[in-house]
């Protein structure tokens, strides 16, 4: 009875290992390159998953840039990538001027973020709308320690800036001042090493360098934002220029198998399942 019960664990922990194997053996006797470009919040994902599959197969080579969403259409339309990203719908125009097939692969909340040093703990949509738009430059004026405001934004195309701007500041000028960075990296190093700074980022961007406060009374975490409690959200895609094939097929069809969902999911990102 014991090694019948030995052999039924083994079993299982085999089976386990096979169905946790099985996307990635996928891969296995392929040959090819892969491009991807676009959307900087994507990158961690795409990194790990590419990381994964050259562990398993050599002969595949994946490359792994950002840009923001703007580049990421433009290069995957105009032939230079296989996989654009974005963080934000494709427009109309860029469907039908390139022939493109979206993949939505992930839910991510934008957050705004401060320095661990600033104190502040909670703003409104209309506070951090008014500093953008130069209106409140002074910490003081938001409870804060005296001080300028030293405002952070995203490059022109970027997704992380349009949802931003829809869902917080809504359509304010921005203040000539803004100092623009072209990443959600960029974006979360800048505010690390400024005391006086106010920027934002992708939720699963925010770490330990950098402090989300409350907006609006909402905590920005993914977790809230899977609930619904947190609203300032935007879905992440993958693009191709017409039906993927071969390689970028297998990568797509991978991010949306259930160790490409952990992967999502572990670098705090909400996944999606593929749409029929």
């Amino acid at each position: 009875m014991k090694k019948i019960l030995m052999a039924a664990a083994l079993a299982a922990v085999l089976a386990a290992s096979a169905a946790f194997a099985a996307p990635l053996d996928s891969f296995k006797g392929q040959k090819g390159k892969l491009d991807i470009a676009g959307g900087t919040a994507h990158i961690p994902v795409m990194q790990e998953a590419a990381k994964r599959i050259m562990a398993v197969n050599p002969d595949i080579h994946i490359t792994v840039a950002g840009g923001g969403s703007g580049v990421g259409v433009k290069q995957v339309g105009e032939g230079l990538v296989e996989i654009g990203n974005t963080g934000r719908p494709l427009k109309k125009d860029e469907i039908e001027k390139y022939g493109l097939k979206t993949f939505p692969f992930a839910i991510d909340g934008v957050a705004v973020v401060l320095n661990p040093a600033n104190k502040i703990k909670e703003l409104t949509s209309a506070q951090v709308a008014d500093v953008y738009a130069g209106k409140i430059t002074d910490w003081k004026e938001l409870g804060g320690e005296p001080g300028q405001i030293d405002v952070y934004g995203r490059e022109d195309g970027s997704g992380t800036r349009e949802v931003f701007t829809d869902k917080v500041i809504k359509d304010v000028t921005l203040a000539p001042s803004t100092n623009v960075v072209n990443s959600n990296g960029a974006m979360k190093t800048a505010v690390a090493k400024d005391k006086r700074a106010i920027g934002y980022v992708g939720i699963g961007y925010i770490d330990k360098s950098v402090r989300a406060p409350k907006l609006d009374g909402m905590t920005a975490t993914q977790k809230n934002a899977a609930k619904g409690k947190y609203t300032v959200v935007r879905d992440l895609f993958m693009n191709t220029k017409g039906e993927p094939a071969g390689v970028t097929k297998l990568f797509i069809d991978y991010i949306y198998s259930p160790e490409g969902a952990k992967i999502v999911s572990d670098n705090g990102y909400i996944p999606l399942k593929k749409k029929k």
